[in-house]
Parts: structure tokens; sequence; C-alpha cells
């Protein structure tokens, strides 16, 4: 499993959103400076995450955009699932995999299993807070 630049910078924006959320709506712009992503990236960033409802968008005149929720309500393993599709390290555990012919017989697939479950696990234990450094009531 390899994370792809989409999920990679996902997460830089929404903990630069974290980061400046008293400063109420942030605008592209600055948050592509900030993280030095390019506009364009961003452009193509932003409306899964806010579709999706991480973020939320006001155009026009103090304009940008915002968390919709406390960075401790946000689990690192629901952003990368939400840009990669999943984590899945095999093709035969991605979500939209048919079933497999071999997977009765296969040796490796509970080896694979057990990978995927500890990956998700461990993705969903962090959160944005965690690594803004925040205190959660969990930690």
């Amino acid at each position: 499993m390899m994370v792809s630049t989409r999920g990679r910078y996902a997460l830089r924006v929404l903990m630069d959103l974290a980061e400046h959320a008293a400063d109420g709506y942030t605008p592209m712009k600055d948050i592509a400076q900030r993280q030095e992503i390019s506009k364009k990236y961003m452009e193509q960033i932003m409306p899964t995450l806010s579709k999706n409802g991480l973020v939320e968008a006001v155009h026009g005149v103090g304009g940008g955009y915002r968390l919709t929720r406390p960075p401790r309500d946000y689990r690192v393993g629901e952003i990368l699932r939400l840009t990669e599709g999943d984590l899945a390290p095999v093709a035969c555990l991605s979500c939209d995999a048919p079933p497999c012919s071999r997977s009765t017989e296969c040796r490796t697939l509970a080896m694979w299993s057990r990978f995927n479950e500890i990956t998700n696990e461990y993705f969903d234990g962090i959160t944005l807070a965690d690594l803004l450094g925040e205190k959660t009531e969990q930690t």
C-alpha cells in the first residue's frame, strides 16, 4: 500500500484548517500557499472533502473553507479511505473487489487480511488533534 499525494495533501489541508480554525473560513489560496500545494491540485481535493462533509465551503468575499467538526473527531483512516478508496494491501481485499475464486485455498489470505485490519485500526486510532499535538479524551 502506498498513500498517494492526494491522501497526503488532504491530511495537510485538514490540519491547516484545524490550526487556523479560529480565523473562521480560510481561503483556498492561503492554505495552498502555507502548505506549498498548487491551487489547481487543491481544486481537485476540496470538492471531495466538501461533498463528504469534512469541510464546509462559503464562496465570495470572506469565504473559504473550515472544518465541520472538532479535530478530535477526524480520524486519519477516514480521510485516507475517502481520498485513497481504501487501504487494502492486495486487490482481493479492496472494497469493490469481486470474490476471489482462490480465497478458499489461498495460504496468504489470512496474513493479508490481518495486515489490512492492523493498518485500518492504526490509522483509525489517530485523529487530527493527535497530529496537531492536542490532547484528546482517548489519549
